[in-house]
């Protein structure tokens, strides 16, 4: 299999993503985002007093997204996303987009984004080891008190994604290399 052009690193708050991410981008050479850095002010004063967003606040953000990823895609550019994507409709928007959002680059990328060429890397693990490392967290302005929401309404993928699945009770450089040999034998 062709290596895909984006990862996706997906879980929620705590499990890991911006860590495992950025190891990933760095031992494959690739770009790196934090989808974190791109959320609204709006929605970081939201989330620091405790307040979950909703699918009307996350849908700008993702969109945003999606047009980085297709701007990268279609430079040629890998990529490694790190983004709590918790529901299936959050990975399509990633993905596809919006079909009332108009397109900023060409079509030819967006196919290759929709194709194989992402491949979804969810950090699952239980409620505890998760808030706990949460707990440890400095500095972030989503509190520990909104990981239950997450837990809420995650839905983990499943077929047709093309996904691979990587527990959390190990070490992000442990949860890295895990995830390379895993992409060396996809």
């Amino acid at each position: 299999m062709e290596a895909p052009a984006v990862l996706l690193v997906m879980g929620v708050s705590g499990s890991g993503k911006s860590t495992v991410g950025a190891l990933l981008a760095s031992k494959l050479g690739w770009k790196f985002y934090d989808a974190d850095d791109y959320h609204s002010e709006e929605n970081r004063m939201k989330m620091g007093k405790g307040i979950p967003l909703t699918d009307q606040d996350r849908i700008p953000w993702l969109c945003s997204l999606h047009n980085i990823l297709l701007r990268d895609v279609a430079s040629g550019q890998h990529v490694v996303l790190a983004c709590s994507a918790l529901k299936k409709m959050y990975r399509d928007i990633l993905i596809r987009g919006r079909s009332d959002v108009p397109l900023e680059v060409d079509e030819s990328a967006k196919e290759r984004l929709a194709g194989e060429q992402l491949l979804v890397v969810y950090l699952c693990g239980p409620f505890e080891i998760i808030s706990r490392r949460l707990l440890q967290r400095k500095g972030h302005f989503m509190p520990p008190e909104l990981l239950q929401s997450q837990f809420s309404i995650l839905e983990p993928p499943s077929g047709p994604e093309n996904f691979i699945q990587v527990s959390v009770d190990q070490s992000p450089l442990e949860m890295a290399d895990a995830i390379m040999e895993a992409l060396h034998t996809k």
